[in-house]
């Protein structure tokens, strides 16, 4: 696949090569660039298959950038320096992203995915999603998740889902008047990105929307009444924080 580099840091652009050149064979390297002006013509000209996108540069941002490309027909990795905001809303919106300095190991997973995507030929919904999301970065509970399916994405609002719940390495999500979505992902992936919202996993199995709840029993651990009948257990050891982070939040 033919990529472009567009990076304003040297280094890291000829380091990123020669990662590329070591370990991802099949990448072909048609263009590097400086800033996103200059990634824009070439972009424009060459057609790339996949382009490797600093965020943060001089001038004019990557998002900047893929905002006036508009509708795009190539996949994109974000290559970013750690920022709490703009991780999480890479995460909400199922873009791949590498921290600088690059890792092997991740840019091999990165591509990857990418190559899964390209034989997908996805319609770039990730990308529009993650320009909204970093609109509310810094109220997550407002942002969208992109769950991935096997024909692409689906794009949910956090309010309607009710409850995650943990089957093998699988997610079940169950949505408010919708199918549950089954995701080959595990909970625990989900418990991380969704982490500083209102979810909160209660039981191994289980991670909830606070949203929703509609009662809670006492008991060892306690139950929850979800809004769509649902009844999930609380583990014994989750009861603490779910009884502290419930106060934070419905302050009663």
């Amino acid at each position: 696949m033919n990529a472009i580099i567009i990076d304003d840091e040297q280094d890291g652009t000829c380091t990123l090569q020669r990662m590329l050149a070591e370990n991802c064979k099949q990448v072909n390297v048609v263009a590097t660039c400086a800033n996103a002006t200059e990634g824009k013509q070439k972009v424009e000209e060459l057609n790339p298959d996949l382009i490797f996108l600093d965020i943060q540069m001089p001038g004019k941002s990557g998002l900047e950038m893929l905002t006036e490309l508009g509708a795009r027909n190539f996949e994109v990795i974000f290559v970013t320096a750690h920022n709490k905001y703009m991780l999480q809303a890479l995460q909400f919106s199922a873009a791949d992203y590498l921290l600088k300095p690059v890792d092997e190991d991740r840019l091999i997973e990165a591509m990857q995915r990418v190559e899964k995507k390209l034989s997908q030929k996805g319609d770039g919904k990730n990308i529009e999603t993650l320009l909204y999301n970093l609109e509310k970065s810094g109220t997550p509970n407002e942002m969208k998740l992109c769950i991935p399916t096997l024909k692409g994405f689906v794009i949910l609002k956090l309010e309607d889902i009710i409850v995650c719940e943990a089957e093998k390495n699988y997610t079940i999500i169950h949505l408010r008047d919708k199918r549950p979505l089954i995701v080959s992902r595990p909970l625990l992936e989900y418990e991380k990105i969704l982490e500083g919202t209102t979810f909160l996993r209660v039981h191994r199995t289980y991670l909830i929307n606070l949203q929703h709840i509609s009662e809670y029993h006492r008991g060892e651990g306690g139950v929850v009444i979800m809004s769509n009948g649902a009844e999930i257990e609380i583990s014994r050891r989750k009861k603490e924080q779910f009884l502290s982070t419930i106060k934070g939040v419905f302050r009663y």
